[in-house]
């Protein structure tokens, strides 16, 4: 059930083993990644960069220029990607003599081994030995007093040949919400010329799940650049049409009014169970909507799996393309393990690098300072800003911070979180060595390039026996 990135690997893997799958798909082929999420975002992320990066050089002898862009067809390259990447990496590959299909619909479970699919053409009804709930998730809509009434904008803005397609640059935009998503789409449309506002409820962006130094980091960039972020601002009501909508917020204890050409709403996402028949299956839920899954991603029925956004944050589940697809693989591997002989694998969620793609980067792998205290670690944990990396300075964009944090008796690593220029291909060093459990010291007597953007690596974790602003390059 879906077509996203866990059901393509797990059909895949399923060919693989002799299988035949059939996924279900009841908007786009290849689900939110490529048609309106990852895709299309990082896209646009970039156009808008080149757009910042003329009007603010950071070079002495390098004058700003006022780029000329067409709105309209950065869209249309937009589409014409994601329409290219789908066909090469998703359409290419199924069909009855690959062993995987697709049937378009709305699907739904009638029974535990059956799904009716309601398609533009009627009803198809699919039987299958192993079923794998793979539905995603969609964006979360708050209860806001006069929301159902007023025109707004979700992250399917970015969709592609979708009637929720935005197409045309909004003069200015109220972003509800202050998580990745709210902070990406927010420093995009400021760079492309748009008045933004970001209404975050609680004391900063990015509240949940990140070092406060992130959060505290970006958003001092994000206000640096002229975005309105404004903390502590809990949206009350809405209202307005076409023309303009109207947000009211309490911000201190006092309700202030935001007006603007257009709404966001970018509060979260939520799994898509409802109404797919889950009941009728015996499938149960948990708390938050997310299907129950067991530690070799096995529902409360026996032949029936879930993976990916659908399970929510359950075994450390995080609602990522790359770790659905990687769950994908188990799911399929887990299914036919007896029949082939196999051992079931266990879902390991220990180390998953994630990036949020603002500018600079945000990196983060492992779990917090307030984390680790929590389960119980002896921690170590120190922040250096950028200005301490020579490559930072070198290309004259020091902004941003990093932060190590370790078991002070083992000197395991335990998470890094990083704001800087490249900070989401820096993670993968952290992460790989935090897969195999390196110690603060293998990250001082590792040799880095220099200068590069991973030495901040290096010198955060000197930062526990030496001052690192006293340091000559490459020093230990």
């Amino acid at each position: 059930m879906g077509s996203g990135s866990t059901a393509f690997a797990a059909a895949l893997r399923a060919a693989e083993l002799g299988k035949r799958a059939v996924m279900t798909e009841a908007r786009t082929l290849g689900g939110t990644c490529v048609n309106r999420g990852c895709l299309p975002s990082k896209n646009l992320i970039e156009a808008a960069k080149i757009i910042f990066d003329a009007r603010n050089p950071r070079y002495p002898g390098i004058a700003p220029h006022e780029p000329v862009f067409d709105f309209d067809q950065l869209i249309a390259q937009k589409d014409e990607l994601v329409s290219s990447y789908r066909d090469k990496k998703y359409q290419s590959i199924i069909g009855k003599d690959q062993d995987i299909d697709v049937v378009y619909g709305r699907a739904r479970l009638l029974d535990p081994h059956t799904v009716a699919v309601d398609g533009p053409e009627g009803t198809t009804e699919l039987r299958g030995n192993k079923i794998l709930i793979a539905l995603g998730s969609s964006p979360t809509l708050p209860s806001i007093e006069g929301l159902e009434e007023t025109p707004y904008l979700t992250s399917d803005l970015l969709t592609s040949q979708e009637e929720m397609e935005l197409k045309e640059l909004p003069s200015s935009l109220i972003i509800v919400g202050g998580g990745y998503i709210a902070l990406e789409l927010g420093q995009m449309f400021a760079r492309f010329g748009t008045r933004v506002t970001i209404l975050e409820r609680n004391t900063r962006v990015l509240r949940h799940g990140y070092e406060p130094e992130v959060g505290i980091t970006i958003q001092r960039i994000l206000r640096n650049e002229g975005i309105n972020v404004q903390t502590k601002a809990e949206v009350v009501r809405v209202s307005g049409d076409e023309r303009e909508v109207s947000v009211t917020a309490r911000v201190d204890g006092q309700e202030q009014a935001f007006r603007a050409a257009r709404l966001l709403i970018a509060t979260g996402r939520e799994p898509n169970t409802r109404n797919v028949g889950l009941e009728a299956a015996g499938v149960e839920l948990v708390d938050g909507g997310a299907v129950k899954v067991d530690e070799h991603l096995r529902t409360s029925v026996p032949h029936m799996f879930a993976a990916g956004d659908v399970i929510g944050a359950q075994h450390g589940n995080q609602l990522a393309t790359p770790v659905g697809a990687h769950d994908g693989v188990i799911v399929a591997h887990n299914a036919f393990a007896e029949e082939t002989g196999r051992t079931p694998r266990v879902v390991d969620h220990r180390v998953i690098p994630r990036t949020i793609f603002t500018d600079p980067q945000i990196g983060i792998v492992g779990i917090t300072d307030a984390e680790a205290n929590a389960a119980g670690h002896r921690c170590w944990c120190n922040t250096i800003p950028m200005e301490f990396v020579p490559r930072a300075g070198a290309i004259r964009d020091t902004r941003g911070m990093i932060k190590m944090v370790i078991d002070d008796d083992t000197k395991e690593v335990l998470g890094v979180s990083m704001v800087g220029a490249n900070a989401g291909e820096v993670i993968h060093e952290a992460a790989m060595a935090m897969r195999f459990r390196a110690t603060i010291d293998d990250y001082i007597d590792m040799i880095h390039v220099y200068p590069t953007m991973a030495e901040a690596l290096k010198i955060v974790a000197i930062s526990r026996y030496k001052d690192p602003s006293k340091l000559s390059c490459c020093a230990e």
